[in-house]
């Protein structure tokens, strides 16, 4: 009886064991029915022969449950290497395609690189937003006096151009004469002297020629010139890369249209170039498609043109924009209307107040 006794043991064992295993579960009630048979036959039996049988009995049953362990044991050890397997290939495809989304996205995002050389010349340097104008608007946004006035006070400047209606470059922000005219129509739909006989503000300032405004600085400023997306992008491209390229001083571009910073990537990629953005939400409909919006918004444009500074709008960034700049691009902000945005930025563009022309660095020596 003591035998049935250790098949007793061992199939507790087993069952404690495997007890998880479907399979073994059926082994063992098999297994029980013929020990629990065995033993209420031992319990009738007498004489050597009948615990002879017994034992025999007892012993074939132990060595086919203990067979039919090991082979439960391989199934097992099989279905563990596969397991692992499975959650490797499922880790590895998880690490890859996450490294190719982390790659790509880098593509998308990264900057172009300026030389240092070139950087000095744009960084730490504040620039008048649309000239030195004033709040009450008795000198108004890109006008000469507006520019004269920077000039002479060692600012940059910061100012926009597009065509006139006979293909003149002038030096005007809006698409539209409203605002700071109080006049209906579109700038390209006038012709340079049809916009000469408008004033700007109800002042005697006019729209000013491009070619006029550089012949007024005379060099004395470093120009950051936005070009305004229109309908004839590459002719606005060309004559203002012309007219730059007489001018004494500094310059570099910018724009909302990656299509145009990316077209002096191409034609000009010895200009410093930038991309101005701001939060998705705050681009108008009417400025923007929402899904443009969006990618220029995030930076998601910068494979096109490969800036080598962002001009971003004061206010929170997105992380992708944030990447950016940390992958080398230059930080510009606008529009700052009061001291203190010069120590989170390389340069500031800036309007009503006066900072000083250049930005200090209080430099820590370790």
């Amino acid at each position: 009886m003591s035998s049935l006794k250790n098949v007793k043991r061992d199939l507790r064992k087993l069952e404690r064991t495997y007890k998880r295993n479907a399979r073994l579960k059926k082994v063992n009630k098999k297994l029980k029915k013929e020990v629990q048979k065995l033993s209420a036959q031992g319990k009738v039996m007498s004489g050597a022969a009948d615990a002879g049988r017994v034992a025999a009995a007892v012993h074939t049953a132990r060595t086919a449950l203990n067979e039919e362990a090991k082979k439960i044991q391989k199934i097992n050890r099989i279905n563990t290497i596969r397991r692992k397997a499975v959650r490797i290939n499922r880790e590895y495809h998880i690490t890859r395609n996450a490294a190719l989304m982390a790659g790509f996205a880098a593509f998308l995002i990264t900057p172009g690189q300026a030389r240092k050389k070139d950087k000095a010349k744009f960084k730490n340097v504040n620039y008048a937003h649309r000239g030195l104008h004033t709040k009450d608007k008795s000198v108004p946004e890109n006008s000469m006096e507006a520019f004269r006035r920077a000039a002479e006070a060692g600012y940059g400047i910061e100012l926009d151009v597009q065509l006139s209606k006979d293909g003149k470059v002038v030096v005007f922000h809006d698409n539209t004469l409203k605002r700071v005219c109080g006049v209906k129509g579109r700038v390209d739909s006038k012709t340079y002297d049809e916009l000469k006989k408008i004033h700007l503000c109800g002042t005697d300032q006019t729209v000013p020629l491009f070619s006029d405004v550089l012949d007024c600085v005379d060099g004395r400023s470093t120009l950051l010139v936005e070009l305004k997306s229109g309908k004839k992008n590459r002719e606005l491209c060309r004559k203002t890369l012309k007219l730059l390229k007489s001018y004494k001083g500094d310059y570099c571009i910018e724009s909302f249209d990656p299509r145009i910073v990316a077209w002096f990537r191409f034609h000009a990629p010895h200009v410093v170039r930038g991309q101005l953005a701001k939060r998705p939400k705050d681009f108008k409909k009417e400025e923007l498609h929402p899904v443009g919006a969006f990618l220029v918004g995030n930076g998601l444009l910068n494979f096109m043109s490969r800036p080598q500074f962002v001009a971003y709008k004061i206010g929170k960034q997105p992380m992708s924009v944030k990447m950016s700049e940390k992958m080398g691009a230059m930080r510009f902000c606008w529009t700052s209307r009061e001291e203190g945005n010069e120590k989170h930025y390389d340069s500031v563009i800036f309007e009503h107040y006066t900072p000083d022309p250049k930005i200090r660095r209080k430099w820590v020596q370790l």
